[in-house]
């Protein structure tokens, strides 16, 4: 249930100008729109209310929950007095009878506002306590030029080569960039496309990954590859078919793993992988359990002793080849080695794709019926792969805008942040903060508000920060003191809505050296 209080607080909006005919300018970015009264900009984000540049979405508060909060009824015997902010403030600002503070909102900076141009202090710093701790948290909607989405693509298949462009609408977007352990990684957007290229080239860009951002699905043309649909927290679709797992493992390691399930059942078992492709006799797990070699010898390149790279082309079929019939992945069989009535699996790194053969007196394989204690293994191998998603990475760097709104002195917050002392979330969500100068941060979007990113045509990505710290910290790093303000202030002032707090993301009030022992701890 969210509450929403209907006046915004004029001293939170940002400045606007007349413009003329009932007009006023919008400077919350740099496009400087000229909006009628009754109108909202050309991002949708602030509009002309009776004069007065409004942001149209509300603040978004998040509640958690709190240990035997003191519970109050909607209705009380006094009747609603038809404020629907006074209930929830009786609840979340009210000392729960376990103990704990009377505390227990979060201010987001999703629907707060912008503070360019940067001479602005950041539109919410307000006060709080955590645990008798006096804290403070600094939030404001980033305007991010220099930004990406980093996308990890749960597959075997081939989606094209590395370095790949990434279209969409014929317009370069992003690019394909390296493989790893059962998942394509892709990078969208950054700032060559948002604004090196056409004006085309970085409307498309800014739509994609605002999409990207708000766990919308979006199809991406891959050059010299696939075409797939991506959203966030769901399975990939590529080439109109869904992917329902990612891989156990390489060929060695399925080799590895499940060697001795396969002992004594089966003679020879092929694993392909368009990576590394195993073969059980020949791979030391093979050679640990004394098994006899099998005399299969495949196409490839040998690396170790039972692991060969390139024993076909990347694609759809097998393991990431483009192989339909593992048969096709032999060189030879050795007649010094092998023997009639050999039993032979090939399988693929996901037990999607199998099949038993048994050689005959030609030493030939003939296809035969799969033993049961053979096809328990084989489906085995894809109990233990995870489902196949989507994962969205929103990765950008906090320049200007945000750190004047935070401090004058940037460096400052930069140190604080290196120091531990002060705790990034986007929308609530924890940010990992890359090593080296600056503060680049990176989220997963599945962790934030749903319809947390919008967008400014310069073209860039609004996207939420806050910075939460002690407030003797703060005062330190030389923050806006004179701009800190209660949440009680907020919540009476501000048009803003109350979420529930995403249980699974770490409680973002607990910094440096407060001690916690609530029952959600970081």
């Amino acid at each position: 249930m969210a509450t929403t209080h209907a006046d915004p607080a004029p001293d939170l909006i940002p400045d606007a100008s007349e413009a003329g005919s009932g007009k006023i300018v919008c400077n919350a970015c740099p496009v400087l729109c000229n909006i009628t009264a009754g109108r909202s900009g050309a991002c949708d984000r602030y509009a002309n209310v009776a004069g007065v540049l409004t942001r149209v979405d509300p603040l978004v508060l998040m509640r958690r929950p709190a240990g035997n909060p003191r519970l109050v009824r909607f209705s009380s015997d006094a009747g609603w007095n038809g404020n629907p902010v006074a209930p929830f403030q009786e609840v979340l600002l009210t000392k729960p009878e376990s103990g704990g503070d009377a505390q227990e909102l979060f201010v987001s900076g999703v629907g707060s506002g912008t503070t360019y141009p940067d001479y602005k202090p950041a539109p919410f710093i307000v006060s709080s306590k955590h645990h008798g701790v006096d804290m403070v948290t600094v939030v404001t909607e980033g305007i991010f030029s220099y930004c990406s989405f980093k996308l990890k693509i749960d597959t075997d298949r081939y989606l094209g080569p590395e370095q790949a462009t990434i279209r969409v609408d014929g317009e370069a977007v992003g690019h394909v960039t390296t493989i790893e352990y059962g998942s394509q990684m892709l990078s969208i957007g950054g700032v060559h496309h948002l604004t090196g290229g056409s004006k085309k080239e970085g409307r498309v860009t800014c739509d994609v990954m605002m999409a990207l951002g708000n766990k919308l699905a979006v199809e991406l043309d891959i050059e010299g590859g696939a075409k797939i649909v991506v959203q966030a927290g769901r399975a990939p679709i590529i080439n109109g078919v869904e992917e329902q797992r990612m891989r156990v493992g390489c060929g060695s390691a399925t080799i590895g793993i499940f060697a001795q399930q396969w002992e004594g059942h089966v003679d020879e078992v092929v694993v392909v992988d368009d990576h590394i492709t195993g073969v059980l006799s020949e791979h030391q797990a093979g050679k640990f359990l004394g098994m006899r070699d099998g005399g299969v010898k495949v196409i490839g390149r040998k690396s170790t002793p039972g692991r060969y790279f390139q024993v076909a082309h990347p694609g759809a079929g097998w393991g990431g080849t483009d192989i339909t019939d593992p048969l096709k992945i032999i060189k030879a069989i050795d007649p010094k080695t092998a023997w009639p009535g050999e039993r032979i699996l090939f399988v693929s790194t996901t037990g999607e794709d199998w099949a038993y053969f048994i050689l005959d007196d030609k030493l030939q394989p003939q296809p035969a019926d799969m033993p049961a204690v053979i096809k328990k293994v084989v489906d085995r191998i894809g109990e233990n792969c995870e489902p196949a998603l989507c994962t969205v990475l929103f990765m950008g760097g906090a320049g200007g805008s945000l750190r004047a709104g935070v401090t004058e002195n940037p460096i400052a917050l930069t140190r604080s942040i290196k120091d531990a002392l002060v705790q990034v979330t986007c929308g609530g969500a924890p940010a990992y903060v890359w090593p080296g100068g600056g503060i680049m941060v990176m989220t997963d979007v599945m962790k934030m508000p749903d319809q947390s990113f919008g967008w400014v045509p310069t073209p860039a990505i609004v996207a939420p920060v806050e910075f939460s710290m002690k407030l003797a910290d703060y005062e330190q790093l030389g923050g806006h003191i004179d701009r800190v303000q209660s949440l009680e202030t907020v919540l009476s002032t501000a048009q803003h809505k109350i979420i529930d707090w995403d249980v699974a993301n770490p409680w973002p009030l607990v910094v440096a050296d407060v001690v916690s022992d609530d029952p959600v701890k970081p």
